[in-house]
């Protein structure tokens, strides 16, 4: 099959080769993620950087824009994230720094977990001091309803072919309505997104590695610790992750973040939170594989879901929809 962009981004790379002694012999593919985009690492013999990164992301399904302001905001909170070289925003490629090929999913174990979530804890809370309102889009009710609404469209009725009843859906509007009401009522920072183990590089210097940032908003504060702790790619047990997010709270309350007085009903919110995030995930993990054509998501769907139904179980009024989701797991 012929890559054409592959070509366009060769030549351009070939521009600059003499400024940043590129060996252009070495372009591999890096990583792609669930979007049009996808990454290469180039090596350089330049000894200050080893290696770059080289973003391909079409114009016209992910446009250059948002990556670039959202890496200025979080490079200026402190956060280490990818330096911006070069960019050809017309084409749609940037030439980045690179920060490794170790992930927190790859390092994450018994031992390193707690200096790791450490390390992402204080990113999470400088990122979070550096929010200003009207800089990012809103996290807002439009946005909340649309992500959830992928769980029935895409997961029940697209993958699962479940036809709900008058009643389920019902049940289930009335469950996102609680949710959403839950998520808006809570303080608002900057919000990555996406701000996960596959998305955090182990570094040596100022770790972690922040990657994957370009949809990120300005809503609930709860949702990148969600996003964290109850991970679509690792799971801890529920003590584990009380603790952690008590620390997240203590660091955020001590830097003056906007974090309630009382740690159970921040849990609470944590956890309504992590259900919007988990219904959204079920739908587009489902998208991902009968819209795209992509199944790696597909083995990670049991986690989810039971992140989902356990949440769901805990409050009476989320009972309905935690019956729902019970029915759909595969035995």
């Amino acid at each position: 099959m012929i890559d054409s962009r592959l070509d366009t981004l060769r030549n351009w790379l070939i521009g600059l080769k003499p400024s940043w002694q590129l060996d252009l012999l070495t372009l591999a593919p890096a990583s792609a993620d669930a979007s049009f985009r996808r990454y290469f690492r180039v090596e350089s013999k330049n000894p200050d950087f080893g290696t770059f990164i080289v973003m391909d992301a079409p114009p016209q399904h992910e446009p250059l824009d948002a990556f670039i302001l959202v890496d200025g905001l979080f490079a200026a909170a402190g956060l280490n994230v990818p330096q911006i070289l070069e960019q050809n925003l017309a084409d749609g490629f940037l030439l980045l720094s690179d920060l490794g090929n170790k992930t927190y999913l790859v390092e994450l174990n018994n031992e390193t977990a707690d200096h790791l979530y450490q390390d992402a804890t204080y990113a999470l809370v400088q990122m979070q001091l550096a929010s200003k309102p009207d800089v990012l889009p809103n996290y807002d009710q439009a946005l909340l309803q649309r992500e959830l609404d992928l769980f029935p469209e895409w997961y029940l009725q697209k993958h699962l072919h479940i036809e709900l009843t008058e009643l389920q859906n019902s049940q289930i509007k009335q469950a996102f309505e609680l949710i959403i009401q839950n998520n808006l009522s809570q303080a608002k920072v900057y919000v990555h997104r996406d701000f996960h183990s596959r998305n955090l590089m182990v570094t040596k210097k100022n770790n972690p590695g922040v990657l994957d940032f370009q949809d990120a908003v300005y809503g609930p504060i709860t949702y990148d610790a969600s996003s964290l702790w109850r991970d679509a790619y690792i799971a801890w047990p529920e003590e584990r992750v009380i603790d952690w997010v008590i620390k997240f709270w203590e660091s955020g309350r001590k830097a003056g973040l906007p974090m309630l007085d009382d740690f159970g009903q921040f849990y609470r919110d944590f956890e309504w939170m992590g259900l919007q995030r988990h219904l959204k995930v079920l739908g587009i993990f489902a998208r991902l594989y009968h819209r795209d054509g992509k199944d790696a998501y597909l083995k990670d769907i049991p986690l989810v879901l039971q992140y989902a139904i356990t949440t769901a179980n805990r409050y009476i009024e989320l009972k309905p929809l935690a019956r729902i989701l019970e029915s759909t797991r595969i035995t």
